[in-house]
């Protein structure tokens, strides 16, 4: 204590300075510790608080330091992912099914962008589970790309395949945070053998190709070391002659099985196999052929140059005169006989080429007919269509036409029953005056009723014989009261309705009982009869 005091610090000094070395202590340890670093293998998720409307912030490389309480962070691993795809089943563009086993490997993307879809979709994700959903997506868009192209083009042109493949896969995978490493397609097969079926037909034609250039060279080698030029000649012509028929055939033979692997499709498996059987036993056959004839020539060219070299030098040359005279009739056969085969051959091409074109027209017109039946059914489920909204409309008019006469009775309806309310309560205690009040309002329409009832009488004249009383208003005026009281009067009208009219509609008047007391006393004279007049109502 008395060295603090002799430096002039106090026991408070000192523990206010070992509080604040401790904190910064804290801090530095803190700040060590809440600093991550990102390997180059590695992805820096940062989550919770952070700058933006993200909601989190991606590092490739370099570090972070992460805020206590408001942050947190977990790291997403680049390392490559192998993705086994076995597509089976997939529909080309010539409807035939084809299997096209491959091997994807895919990886999180570095872009910033990319790197924010995988820490939104793939952060704490198992290996296992970012696998599944890749190859959802990758079977997918590979159906996709298969289904715009032909079985020939994805067999023979992989490059472009695998290109589409690539911009299909990268552009789906890129949405959840995933690029495409590589793409290896194992083997491509399909279940009906068309595959099979064209490597089958090129290797026959190839090994039929192979055979006949084989015999056509020994045969060329045997000829050239036994018979002289006379022979050599003839066989080169001959052997042209036959090259061209057989190139001529070959080529027909390819046109027709093109046009018909055109027409039949998927169907055309069994014919292609029956036309590839058939070719392979015709080249076989005529390989055959060309050699037997070949031993032929030969042995006929030995035994020839054997009696040529007994009968002598004389016979040699008789024999060469004979022989060139052979050799230009001979070219002469060979040359007519390659123009023949030239000719033939020219036929079947145009005939091949003609029924090609017969198939080709065939397959455009029920094309077309096909449509014109699918533009009809559609027009015709349009107008049924059309048919059921306008029955649907006028229905839902003629609700619409009820609801609102309904409404609009049980609105008069309503608006009556409120009036009567008020006029009841207008009445008072009086609750009687309330119908009397009514049957004013209909007054007039009363006493048209009334003139209706008279209104068609045919009445042709009245005759009135006054009887010289001396009443007010004579015998006449006497009549018409009476003719009017005849009339339903409206004082009965009400009595019936059990109420009183009001007094200044006037009273009702006994007219009985007023004529008789009016009438005067019998006299000796009795009054002259009146004719009867016609009946008022």
């Amino acid at each position: 204590m008395d060295a603090l005091r002799s430096i002039g610090m106090t026991p408070f000094s000192v523990i206010l300075i070992g509080v604040v070395v401790l904190v910064m202590l804290s801090g530095i340890i803190l700040v060590v510790k809440r600093y991550r670093r990102c390997p180059s293998n590695k992805v820096l998720v940062i989550y919770g608080k952070v700058a933006g409307a993200q909601a989190a912030k991606c590092l490739h490389g370099g570090g972070k330091f992460i805020w206590p309480l408001i942050q947190d962070y977990a790291y997403l691993t680049l390392e490559p992912m192998t993705i086994d795809i076995e597509l089976t089943g997939a529909l080309s563009l010539k409807n035939i099914r084809v299997n096209v086993p491959s091997t994807v490997t895919v990886g999180i993307s570095t872009e910033p962008d990319i790197m924010n879809n995988a820490a939104e979709r793939l952060l704490n994700l198992r290996d296992q589970e970012i696998k599944d959903q890749a190859r959802d997506i990758i079977l997918g868009q590979m159906r996709l790309v298969i289904a715009t192209m032909e079985i020939e083009e994805i067999n023979q042109n992989r490059d472009k395949f695998l290109q589409k493949v690539n911009t299909n896969v990268e552009s789906e995978l890129n949405k959840i945070g995933l690029k495409v490493i590589n793409v290896n397609v194992r083997d491509i097969t399909d279940a009906s053998g068309y595959i099979d079926a064209i490597g089958q037909k090129a290797a026959a034609e190839a090994i039929n190709e192979a055979k006949v250039e084989v015999a056509e060279a020994q045969k060329k080698g045997e000829i050239g070391q036994v018979t002289a030029v006379r022979d050599k000649d003839v066989s080169v012509a001959r052997l042209r002659a036959e090259s061209a028929m057989g190139q001529k055939e070959a080529e027909k033979n390819q046109r027709i099985k093109v046009s018909s692997y055109e027409a039949e499709g998927v169907a055309g498996e069994a014919e292609a196999r029956r036309l590839q059987e058939v070719a392979v036993a015709e080249q076989w056959a005529k390989a055959e052929t060309g050699k037997k004839n070949a031993e032929r020539e030969q042995r006929v060219a030995v035994a020839a140059l054997e009696a040529d070299a007994v009968g002598g030098e004389n016979q040699s040359k008789a024999s060469i005169a004979d022989a060139n005279a052979e050799l230009a009739r001979r070219q002469a056969e060979a040359k007519r006989t390659g123009d023949v085969a030239l000719a033939n051959a020219n036929r079947d091409v145009l005939r091949a080429e003609k029924e090609a074109e017969l198939a080709k027209l065939e397959k455009e017109q029920l094309a077309q007919i096909e449509v014109e039946k699918k533009k009809i059914e559609v027009e015709a489920e349009a107008e049924a269509e059309r048919i059921r909204r306008i029955a649907k409309g006028e229905a839902d008019g003629v609700l619409a036409k009820f609801r609102a006469e309904a409404e609009g009775t049980q609105k008069v309806l309503e608006a009556k029953a409120k009036g009567y309310l008020e006029l009841l309560n207008a009445c008072g205690t009086k609750k009687e005056l309330a119908p009397t009040l009514l049957i004013i309002e209909k007054l007039t329409e009363l006493v048209s009723e009334q003139v209706k009832a008279i209104q068609n009488l045919k009445i042709d004249k009245i005759t009135v014989w006054d009887g010289g009383g001396s009443g007010s208003g004579g015998s006449t005026a006497g009549f018409l009261k009476g003719l009017i009281g005849s009339l339903p009067p409206m004082h009965e009208l009400a009595r019936q309705a059990g109420i009183d009219l009001p007094g200044v509609l006037g009273q009702v008047v006994d007219t009985q009982a007023t004529q008789v007391a009016s009438a005067p006393p019998p006299s000796a004279a009795a009054p002259r009869p009146r004719p009867p007049t016609s009946p008022a109502v």
